[in-house]
């Protein structure tokens, strides 16, 4: 174990680094937060960033309480289409992804990127926001596959523009790799990830999308897990996510 690990379970955690953790922002961003007086320990206002905090400690933001110190968690859903990837629905009429798993786990969870809402798969859910910003960032680098299902045959030629690397409407996208399953279904391999960006490629030439489901994120897949069912990652899981793009996070102070 890191020793700045043990020191964090004995002494609690610097509070930028709890904030970071929390989701509410970065640790370089919580620091000047904390130095405006915007964050308060126990009902008080704390403007020393390196000031610890434990379990015991009630944190608030802007007034609003963040609660207590949490244990980090980390999930994986299998996400059914026709669910929204956000913590409410402006709409007010669609299912939540978040009620799939919330209701079952006393951390407050938000997933790590989005799925669209006709799209179904993997994805991920934690409590650890430095975690969650690594991944969602371009420079991680994290494949993610996906099996794509179409209303008319990819051309092959089509693909290959993909995988070298393709502009529609002035943005750039790029695969990583691709394998065609069928006369109307390949898979994608992405390993940055933009939004929309597999729907916005095919209908580029005129090919309408049926179905996009995600399979895996790194080595994260959803073997064995039915739509709607969720379970916790493996500590290897969490280990490979975050060293992914060659970083360390979530292992300093």
């Amino acid at each position: 174990m890191n020793p700045k690990e043990r020191d964090d379970t004995r002494d609690g955690i610097r509070l930028q680094v709890w904030l970071a953790r929390s989701g509410i922002t970065s640790r370089r961003a919580a620091v000047e937060l904390i130095r405006n007086g915007r964050v308060k320990i126990n009902g008080k206002v704390s403007c020393e960033p390196g000031a610890r905090v434990t379990d015991q400690d009630d944190v608030s933001f802007d007034n609003r309480s963040l609660g207590t110190t949490q244990r980090q968690v980390y999930y994986v859903l299998h996400k059914p289409a026709k669910y929204l990837c956000s913590t409410a629905d402006e709409e007010g009429h669609r299912d939540l992804a978040l009620g799939l798993i919330q209701p079952f786990v006393k951390e407050r969870l938000f997933s790590v990127g989005r799925l669209d809402y006709m799209t179904s798969g993997l994805l991920l859910l934690t409590n650890d926001g430095e975690w969650s910003r690594h991944l969602s960032h371009p420079s991680s680098r994290v494949e993610k596959e996906y099996l794509v299902q179409t209303k008319k045959e990819v051309p092959l030629e089509l693909l290959e523009e993909f995988k070298q690397g393709i502009r529609v409407q002035g943005e750039r996208f790029q695969c990583s790799d691709f394998s065609v399953t069928g006369p109307h279904s390949v898979r994608l391999v992405l390993s940055e990830g933009k939004n929309r960006e597999i729907r916005k490629v095919f209908q580029s030439r005129n090919i309408t999308v049926k179905r996009v489901h995600r399979l895996r994120v790194g080595p994260v897949t959803l073997r064995g897990l039915e739509a709607g069912r969720f379970r916790k990652l493996a500590d290897n899981e969490v280990k490979a996510l975050r060293l992914a793009g060659g970083s360390d996070i979530g292992h300093r102070d």
